[in-house]
């Protein structure tokens, strides 16, 4: 962009060559002493020059932004309410053709089929498991352009990985206008421990901003080593000389996918999850000769019924699972993605700042490492390592201890990081686009391609979640020329996303007033569902309080409501793991909040759906699976093993089996719900007779229903070495102790606990 803008320049140089000599010698001079001046203050003939070609795109893009403002407005046949997903299914079978079918339901999938529907063609979309169900969901939840990509493309001069960079950055801004409610700029602070590095990092934060152009969220800056601490007191002081602020956009993955998935069937495209593709549809081309693909063998995995769908084009956007379709279309045919699987961890809050992330520009293994304030929570990641496809990515202990070290390197010791106040962890696979035989997964851009295979099968491969909807546009013209599809031009340039429309910042006050909702349930249900946060409030229910007077929370310390599990169906939520996963984030913040909330979840679900007691058993063990395995809640239970060693001294053991006795009177060895209900009894401590048989069944190790005196100590001790934190029983046990001769009520509230 910046040569077209020097060559366009030319032709006016030679037209004033008929300047006196002595006046274009003057000129000269002037315009190579402002050069020098530029050069000093860090760029300034650069930014020039992409200044010109900045207001040439801006030009471009307030253009296409009047176009498609002048344009008949989208239909939106669906704008009141939503299709049910039976009726979507009956859409897919007795439609005679699709102009588009797309394949996946993640982010690209969802974009393609919302590009597809706005430009009038008959599009229809299946997903095999449920929307963002896969690495959609699973994401650092950046809405970036990429600081490391840029920094690739400079030092390695990239064209292609500069494009990249341009192209997301552009695509920033649309995300964050037309889902106001599901996103927002973050500032990130780049922390410097090294003075030659103030000057390297601060160019190239700059130039990150100078390539955002216009779509610029914030202009970054420049702080002193006290002004640093100030806005980041856990930051580690030692050695600190100054930090960078930057901003990016962050947003709530899960819920921006399903938004975009929900506004194609709004506007008229047949969409159902849990319809899996058995096998792609093929007939024999009358003019070539040739095969082509013309639709698909789907399956509804809840009713196991196979039926047909035909379209003119298929749109291969299913991630990872790319080359599995591929294969379908061709067995012979080469792998175009390598995947690499990417761990995040969540920890509590008070890790970070409210609204300030941390950016780690250099791993000890060269990674980058953001850590991040996300749903009143702190989220860290990523890793970046080979991996094999699959529907189920578990996060390894040795990825979750990477992590926890490198956050350990910025923050104070005054904070103390312990791998129990991991409270979830999760793996995401990303579907890089590489050469078959690269094995080194972290020189890969994470660029896109957009291929069509001889029988016309259409494939999205690549690329990021910040580009999904540039990746779309491109995919449907792809699609839209080689099969020759009657359509309008692209319609998403600041298309409004499902609930943004209506969305204000202050629109949670009316929550509270209007219904009577607690503020932070208010506020929480404003930024998840936008607009249609007031379709959700009527759907609660009365809780019989003062205050709140509806609104009854899944667990006391996150602002999720019941009513939040009947939308959730709405928004076609098949499965218990949808609702703690995805339409709420509870599986994501803390899987111990999430396995509490699990049968009540089941209750409301099962009664609106119908379900018998089996099929409630049945999904009630499918969320605790994946809770276990896929959410981090396995790790817990390998922090503290039959095998664990007790590593206190002899004063500790001393002081420990005290506090045990005290609860085992009788010196059986061992405690039950019995003997603790009787001691917190004695204290006017009131505790639900369920939650306690929870409380000890986390440190029965060997299931037995009691807490041997040795569990009790491997406990205490891995309290003591940061493996576990925030115990329940370790707490109501010394809360207990603490208070035995005082006679009045004591509150002990669920501690959170790590995983």
């Amino acid at each position: 962009m910046a040569s077209d803008s020097l060559v366009t320049g030319r032709p006016a140089l030679q037209r004033e060559s008929h300047f006196q000599p002595e006046h274009k010698e003057s000129w000269l001079m002037a315009f190579r002493k402002a050069l020098r001046r530029t050069a000093v203050v860090g760029g300034g003939a650069v930014a020039a020059a992409f200044g010109l070609s900045q207001l040439m795109e801006y030009r471009k893009a307030q253009a296409r932004l009047a176009h498609v403002a002048a344009e008949a407005e989208v239909k939106v046949p669906y704008a009141d309410e939503l299709p049910s997903r039976q009726t979507q299914l009956e859409a897919l079978r007795d439609t005679p053709e699709f102009d588009v079918l797309v394949v996946g339901g993640g982010a690209t999938g969802a974009g393609c089929a919302l590009d597809a529907v706005t430009r009038n063609l008959k599009t229809a979309l299946v997903e095999r498991s449920d929307f963002s169900s896969g690495t959609s969901s699973r994401s650092t939840k950046l809405i970036h352009g990429g600081v490391r990509y840029l920094q690739k493309a400079i030092m390695k001069l990239d064209y292609e990985q500069y494009m990249m960079v341009k192209e997301a950055l552009h695509e920033r801004a649309n995300l964050l206008e037309i889902a106001p409610h599901l996103s927002a700029p973050l500032p990130i602070m780049l922390p410097v421990y090294k003075w030659w590095q103030l000057p390297y990092y601060w160019a190239g934060i700059k130039m990150y901003d100078l390539v955002a152009g216009i779509h610029c969220l914030k202009s970054s800056y420049v702080l002193s080593k006290s002004k640093a601490l100030e806005l980041f007191p856990m930051l580690k002081k030692d050695k600190l000389v100054g930090a960078i602020v930057y901003y990016d956009g962050q947003h709530n993955d899960a819920r921006m996918n399903l938004a975009i998935a929900l506004s194609a069937a709004r506007h008229g495209a047949a969409v159902a999850n849990y319809t899996e593709v058995v096998s792609l549809l093929k007939s024999k081309d009358q003019q070539t000769g040739k095969e082509r693909v013309c639709g698909a063998r789907c399956r509804d995995i809840i009713t196991r019924q196979e039926f047909d769908v035909r379209a003119k084009c298929v749109i291969n956007a299913t991630g990872p699972f790319t080359d599995s379709l591929r294969q379908m279309d061709k067995q012979e045919i080469s792998n175009i993605c390598q995947p690499s699987a990417g761990v995040h961890i969540v920890i509590p809050g008070y890790y970070s700042p409210d609204n300030m992330g941390l950016l780690d520009p250099a791993t000890s293994d060269g990674r980058v490492i953001f850590f991040l304030p996300w749903e009143n929570m702190t989220i860290a990641g990523t890793t970046d390592t080979p991996t094999n496809v699959t529907a189920h990515p578990i996060p390894g202990e040795d990825d979750i201890n990477f992590i926890l070290r490198e956050v350990r390197n910025y923050l104070s010791p005054d904070v103390e990081v312990r791998r129990g106040d991991v409270l979830a962890a999760w793996s995401g696979i990303r579907p890089l686009v590489t050469d078959p035989n690269s094995k080194d997964t972290q020189s890969i851009c994470r660029n896109h391609i957009v291929s069509i295979s001889d029988s016309g099968l259409v494939t999205i491969a690549g690329g990021k979640w910040t580009t999904y909807r540039s990746m779309a546009e491109e995919t449907l013209d792809a699609a839209i020329k080689s099969h020759s599809l009657s359509a309008e031009p692209c319609r998403t340039v600041g298309l409004m996303l499902e609930g943004a429309k209506g969305w204000t910042p202050t629109l949670y006050i009316r929550l509270v007033q209007d219904y009577g909702l607690e503020k932070e349930v208010a506020q929480h249900l404003a930024s998840t569902y936008g607009a249609k946060a007031f379709d959700v409030a009527k759907m609660a229910k009365v809780t019989g309080q003062r205050w709140p007077i509806v609104g009854k929370r899944l667990v006391s310390e996150f602002p999720y409501i019941e009513a939040e599990i009947l939308y959730a169906i709405k928004e076609y939520a098949c499965t218990a793991i949808d609702v703690i996963a995805r339409r709420t984030r509870l599986g994501f913040l803390n899987v111990q909040a999430a396995d509490e909330a699990l049968p009540r979840i089941v209750h409301i679900m099962g009664k609106e759906l119908n379900w018998t007691q089996e099929k409630r058993t049945e999904e009630l063990e499918a969320a605790k699976t994946f809770l276990y395995h896929e959410m981090g809640y396995r790790s817990r239970s390998e922090q503290l093993t039959k095998t664990s060693e007790i590593n206190l001294d002899y004063q500790e053991v001393v002081r420990y089996k005290n506090r045990f006795h005290k609860f085992d009177k009788e010196s059986k060895g061992f405690i039950t719900t019995v003997d603790v209900q009787r001691v917190l009894e004695s204290i006017n401590v009131q505790i639900d007779e369920n939650a306690l048989h929870e409380i000890l069944n986390e440190v029965d190790l060997n299931k037995n229903g009691q807490v041997e005196i040795d569990e009790f100590l491997q406990l205490m001790s891995a309290v003591k070495k940061g493996q576990v934190s925030d115990s329940r029983l370790a707490i109501l046990m010394k809360t207990a102790e603490e208070t035995l001769d005082i006679r009045g009520p004591v509150t002990v509230d669920r501690s959170g606990g790590g995983v």
